[in-house]
Parts: structure tokens; sequence; C-alpha cells
């Protein structure tokens, strides 16, 4: 019996984007995938209560059964949130132990992961955000009213837009989920089996959450239908949600649809499945050396062999969401539905012109040279794809294609079936091209009546109808005759039907459903031949992303002068400069150094406010991202040590929160830097100790510094206490770096200005009063300056003198 988890939802809106990290011909030799969406902002819990289901969201939900594949935009792919994740926790002393389970309703692929987390569960949050799921799922014990967990009360503070449903502890059965993965798991992936037999915690998690799928859905996956994979933690880099965020990875932090972001800059992909990669890839970067040099030759392949990049970005275009349709191909609908019909056939069109690419993408890579390209070369050669194509021909005309507009998709899906297959079918089709027939008759009878340039037009939404250009029509008494009705105008267009209209779409929707019940009843036999083939194209698909991502690059850097980075343990980027930045600036942003290595891993950052710290902080960071993707980067040279945690503490310039909340959220963000810092780590701080006094903020300062300088890890640390400067003087890995700056007085001699070099010199600043300066710059009355100079050099007076009578000698 299927338990009764609660009412449905309708699907919310978000620019998520899903997709695999490594692909199938980087990961060859163990057949492990990675995959994860994007992070975003979220606002409201919703919990309710059910029989079985302890608490449930109050909304409806629309079922994605008979959801189509219609474009091949990566812009406007993927809008829809549609990952499900179910969360579970150990108890007692297992407590912090972590098992999760996701899936995407567009994308066949069960995601499994276990791992153990400290207090703040900042794996936990961190994973979540990338996924951004459409709903989470913990067990009811998790949320018992009173004795809420943790883990619980966390994941519902994070997540405030989320939908949460709590189900009975006893569906999180391991065993059950170890038999769903036997059971559903495709034969190609059949190796996670090994990795997950102990992972007591992830079997738990997607036993509850395929129970769950299935009765959303009202759907059950076809046996050996899914691509299943463990995703362990150490195969990516960390990137906290607030580092991403303030390194706007994937959003512009002032506007979410500017497109001045590292995902912004980078996405030049045809495929949704290509800019779903691209996102998850930015979020967690690859870790290992190999693998990134990998696709680095590939690019520069891309780069150096125009033809290679032309032809194969033609073939690429032309890829609808393969892996949507993936997910739509493998669910067996419980009911049989005129939806879940035309749903099938729709897809099956989709799938003859998915194979029907096959070919030209295996012509395009056959001179290739690289080794992942020729990886992928092969993988296009496996003999399923010509099998279902020929199965699929055997049934489907020739000339039936996916088509834009909805009235010749419809076409489409009326003759897709060969004549002579079905002779009702064929009977039903016949009457149906009358009534069509019939109602442009209709419509151009009606014209003829009237004397008026009627046309006859259709949507999905109306059927037929008609339209009429007001320009070229004269109207009696300016009236359209009463036969009309639903009468609509936009600009000089008029829209509206007839009566007798009306019962024609009526008589033409009743032989529609004819024609799709009989091609849906051939269609679904067609596929029950060929669904023991039908798991190559999660290798087609996963070609398709990697291939439109790694284009992606190569077509960024025919559009800027980047440089392939190299992996040493050093890092050093020769005239580096920011790459989001260089869009949004009418000039090449100033280029600048750096240079990291394990003898000199601290580099101290002074300089005025505005000189350009916080954006080469951000700089550094995001070309780290960018070699450890894949990408080349913004510089004439670079070379990097991998990084396997990513962190940023960053002033944000237009923070308006009090001091007091401020400081606390920079201890916060501090804290969970120290927790979780390592040797291999990249860490950025700019401005800390800016929330409290100036005393308290050295102390805090100078302890966090000693305390990072223990550790290995590079770390860039950007101030204006000067009194850190001297901590060189105690630990010879420290380096002193400063945004110069240029004091320029005017041609009266009477006033000088400060002008900005953006350039970046050993050894600490030697400016003081940056405040003052900066008031210099802005709008305040010069009055108000001089008076600002004033007393700031009659407080300092004081100081000076009351330091020296507490040095005089005591008698």
């Amino acid at each position: 019996m299927t338990p009764n988890f609660g009412t449905k939802h309708p699907l919310q809106k978000t620019d998520s984007y899903f997709g695999d990290k490594s692909s199938y011909a980087e990961n060859i030799s163990t057949v492990n995938f990675t995959s994860s969406s994007s992070a975003r902002g979220l606002n409201s819990a919703w919990v309710g209560k059910t029989p079985l289901s302890s608490s449930r969201s109050g909304r409806s939900r629309t079922p994605l059964m008979g959801y189509s594949v219609t474009s091949s935009s990566a812009v406007s792919a993927h809008n829809t949130a549609s990952v499900i994740v179910a969360v579970v926790e150990g108890r007692g002393l297992a407590r912090g132990e972590v098992g999760m389970a996701s899936i995407d309703l567009k994308n066949p692929q069960v995601i499994l992961s276990q791992f153990a987390d400290n207090s703040t569960y900042a794996k936990v949050v961190t994973k979540l955000k990338i996924l951004t799921p459409l709903e989470i799922i913990m067990s009811n014990t998790a949320c018992d009213a009173g004795n809420a967990t943790k883990l619980f009360s966390l994941i519902t503070d994070n997540f405030k837009n989320v939908t949460f449903s709590t189900v009975q502890r006893k569906y999180f059965n391991e065993t059950k989920g170890l038999e769903h993965i036997e059971q559903l798991c495709a034969s190609e992936f059949s190796t996670v089996l090994m990795e997950v037999q102990s992972k007591y915690y992830c079997l738990a998690a997607v036993a509850a959450l395929l129970k769950y799928v299935e009765f959303i859905q009202n759907s059950v996956y076809a046996p050996k239908s899914l691509k299943v994979c463990f995703q362990g933690s150490e195969q990516t880099a960390m990137i906290d949600s607030s580092s991403a965020q303030n390194l706007e990875l994937v959003t512009n932090n002032r506007d979410s649809r500017n497109r001045h972001t590292l995902f912004g800059i980078l996405n030049y992909t045809k495929t949704p499945g290509g800019s779903r990669r691209l996102r998850s890839n930015i979020l967690e970067p690859l870790v290992d050396a190999e693998t990134i040099n990998t696709r680095l030759d590939c690019v520069q392949e891309l780069l150096q062999d125009e033809e290679l990049f032309f032809s194969l970005q033609e073939v690429i275009s032309r890829f609808l969401d393969t892996e949507q349709l993936l997910s739509v191909l493998v669910q067996l609908p419980k009911q049989d539905t005129v939806k879940a019909a035309e749903s099938k056939i729709t897809n099956l069109i989709y799938l003859k012109h998915t194979l029907e690419l096959v070919d030209p993408l295996k012509a395009a890579l056959r001179s290739c040279k690289t080794p992942l390209l020729k990886a992928y070369y092969s993988s296009l050669e496996d003999k399923r794809f010509g099998i279902i194509l020929e199965k699929v021909k055997t049934v489907i005309n020739d000339d039936t294609r996916y088509t834009k507009g909805c009235l010749n998709m419809r076409t489409q899906k009326c003759y897709a079936v060969r004549p002579n297959i079905n002779e009702f079918l064929d009977i039903a089709r016949r009457t149906y091209t009358e009534i069509v027939d019939d109602i442009a008759g209709m419509i151009a009878q009606l014209a003829e009546k009237y004397n008026l340039p009627l046309k006859t037009s259709f949507s999905s939404s109306r059927g037929f109808f008609i339209q009429m250009n007001a320009d070229s029509a004269v109207l009696s008494n300016g009236q359209l005759p009463s036969e009309f009705t639903k009468i609509m105008k936009i600009k000089n267009t008029y829209s509206f039907t007839s009566a007798d209209v009306i019962k024609m779409n009526e008589r033409c929707q009743e032989s529609l459903r004819e024609i799709y019940h009989m091609t849906y009843l051939i269609v679904c036999k067609l596929l029950s031949e060929v669904y023991e083939h039908i798991h190559c194209l999660y290798k087609l698909s996963d070609t398709v992303s990697m291939l439109d991502m790694l284009l992606s690059f190569a077509h960024t850097c025919t559009i800027s002068d980047y440089v392939r980075p190299e992996f040493t343990d050093t890092l050093a980027i020769k005239q580096g400069w920011h790459p989001i930045l260089e869009k949004i600036s009418l000039e090449k942003p100033i280029p600048n150094n750096t240079y990291l290595t394990e003898g000199s891993n601290f580099v101290i950052i002074t300089g005025p406010n505005m000189s350009g710290k916080s954006t080469y902080l951000k700089q550094i960071a995001l070309c780290q991202i960018m070699a450890q993707i894949g990408s080349y980067v913004p510089a004439d040279y670079s070379s990097f040590r991998i990084a396997e945690q990513i962190f940023t503490r960053i002033g944000m310039d237009d923070d308006i929160e009090t001091n007091a909340s401020t400081f606390m959220k920079e201890m916060k963000e501090i804290a969970y830097i120290i927790q979780n810092a390592n040797d291999r780590s990249l860490i950025i701080i700019d401005e800390l100790g800016r929330g409290t006094s100036t005393e308290e903020g050295i102390g805090i300062c100078y302890a966090v510094c000693e305390y990072l300088l223990s550790l290995k890890a590079f770390t860039l640390f950007a101030t204006h206490f000067l009194e850190l400067c001297q901590i060189d003087a105690l630990y010879p890995n420290v380096e002193n770096n400063h945004f110069e700056v240029q004091h320029v007085r005017s041609s009266t001699g009477n006033e000088e200005k400060i002008a900005y070099t953006y350039t970046l010199s050993k050894g600490h600043t030697e400016e003081k009063n940056y405040g003052l300066k900066a008031a210099e710059v802005s709008s305040l009355p010069p009055s108000i300056i001089l008076d600002a100079k004033n007393i700031t050099n009659h407080i300092t007076r004081q100081i000076l003198n009351s330091k020296d009578k507490e040095a005089l000698p005591r008698h």
C-alpha cells in the first residue's frame, strides 16, 4: 500500500541548473559520477500534516509526468526547481553522520552521499544549497514537536522557501534502499553497489526518497533504468555558500538577473545539459590535476583546430535536453491519460531526433587527437544507438522530426507512426485531416461572407481560431459581426472565434484523442522493445554536456586573452586580472602579479579604501576556480596549487547592518573558516575586525593570523590595521604587499588629491588617514573635510602628549 504522503504542490521558480562535474570518459576506470545543482536564495518554510507523513506542505503539486523536452536553449533551461532530497542523520553516538539521496525529476539520476559533519553542519547546508531542492524530506522523528534535532532546525532556517515533508522513520530503511538500487540501477553503473553497501544512512535516505517520488509522480521507474552514483566529498573542492555569494559565482549580488557572474562570463553553452554542468562545476571544482589537464588538453585542441570547433558547435547546438528526455522515457505511468500518451509520442520523436545526431557528432570528432575527445568518439560507436534508431524507424516515419511551433509539432505527433501499421489509426488520421480542412474552409467562407481578411490561426490553449489585421479591414459601425465571439484585440490584430469553429475544435480534439491513444499503444510496444538498449543515452547525454562545456571554455578564450593554467605546488599568476570586471569595464582592468609558495604562504595586503584590495582578492579566487574546472584563466601566465577548500571573507561595500550584527557575522564566518580549513585550503580574508573597536579589531586579526600561520594553507589577508604588518618580523613565511596611490597637487598647488594606480607593490602601505582621503574624493563639502582634518590632528596630538606623560620617570 502506498503511504499517504499528503497533497501535492506546484513547482517553484528558480534558476537552478543540475549536471555532472566529471564525465563518463573522465571516470572511465571507476564509472563514478558526480552531480549537483546551484545554490539560490531561500525565504519561508512549509510544514503540514498527513497520516503517514508527519509534516507536509499545504500547497498542491502538479506531477511532472507528461513533461516533454521542448527547447535546446541553455538560457531558458531548467528555470524550475525539480530536485527532491532525502536527509537522515545517525542517532546516539552516530549523530553527525549524515546520509543524503537526491533525484532530479527531470533527470533519471540518483545521487547518494554520506559523510561526517561537525556541529555547524556546514557540509549539509553547502550540499543542499548547491542542489537547490524543490523539496526536502526527513524522518518524522527529526522534527517532533519540542524535540526537533539541531540538523532539522538548521535546515529549516537556511531553506525557508523550500517545501519540507517528514516521512515516518520506517521508510528510511537501508535494506530496502539497497534492494531499490539493485532493482533500478542500470548495469553500466552497477559498481556503485560496492561503494554503498556499508553506507547505511545514504541507503536509508534513498529508500524513503524513491518511495516518495513514486507516489508524487504516480509512476514507477523501469527496472535497470536509473543512473545511480555515490558522491564522495573528496572528489571536489568545497566552496561554502557564503563564499559563492561573495565571489558572485552564479548570482550577481546587486541584480539576480544580471549576467555579470563567473557563470555568466563562461556560459556560451548551447544545451541545457551543458549549462547545468558548467554551473555545478563552478560551485564544486575538481581537485584531480590529471582530470583537469585532460579537459585543458581538449580546450587547447578546440582553440587550435578551427574546423573541429565550429563543426562540433554546430552539431551540439541541435541537441535537446537529453537528460530530461531520458527521465520521461524511463518512467512508467501507473495510469494511461491523454497527457501521458501525448508526452510519450512527443518524446519518441525527440528520441529519434537525438539518435539521428549521433553520426554527425561522430563525424565532427573523427579527426580529434586528445584522449578525452577520442574517448567520447569511442563511446559514440556503441552499437545500441543504431539498434534503437532502426527499431524506431520501423514504426516512425522517416520525415517525422522535432519542429518548433505547437501546430507543427501536433502534426508531427499525429502522423509520426507509419501508415498501414494500424488500420483504425489511418482512418482516424484521415478524419482529423478532413476536420482541419473543414475548419480552414469554414473560415474562408466567413471571410467571403463578410468581406473581411480573415485567416486561420492556432494556439495550444485555444485550438483553431480566427485572426484579422485591423488595419486592412473595414468594419461596419466599427464592430465585428455578432457571429464572432471571444473577441480580443492586441495592438492591431483581432483574435476571435465562432460557435461553429468551437464545435469543430471539439471534434478535432476528439479525433486527436483517438489518434494519440492508438499511437500511444504502438509507441509503448516499441519502447518496451528498446528499453534494454536505452541506457546508452546516459553516455550520450554525458558526452554532449561535457563537449558543450568545453566548447564554451574555448569560445570564452576567443573573445578574451586567457592563458592555460599549470598545476604545481605554487600559486603564481603573472599579470592576472578580474574576469568579471573585464566584462563590465570599458577598458581592460589593471593586471597584477600573485605569488605564494609553502615558504611564503601568507600575504598581508594594505592600501587605502578603493585602491583595489577587494577586487584583487576576488580575482585570485575566481582564477583558482576557473583553473580547477578546466578553463583558461585571465593572465599572461598562471600556475596553481590544487585547493581542496576555497574560503572567502569579503567586506561588502553596501553592508547596512549595525556594527554589532556585522561583527557577529564576521565572527561566524571566521569561526567557520578556522573549523574547516586545512593545509590545502585557499583562504581569502578582507577587512576583518571592522565591526568593533580598533584595539579589539587588531587583537582579533592578530590571533586569527597566528592560527592560520600554523597551517600550510595559502592565505591572503587584506587589512587597514597597519600594526599587523609587523608580524612578518616573527614569521618568515609572511609577506607584505600594498596597493600604490599617487598624491597629485592641483594646478594652483593648494590642494592634494589621491590618484589610484590599482597596482600591487612589495611592502606595506605608508598611507594613513584612509577615511579622510576617501572623504576628499567624495562629495562632502570642503569645509567639513577641513574641520575633520583639524580635529584629527588635535586628537592625535592629545594621544601623543598622553603617551609622553606616561613615559616620564616617576619620583
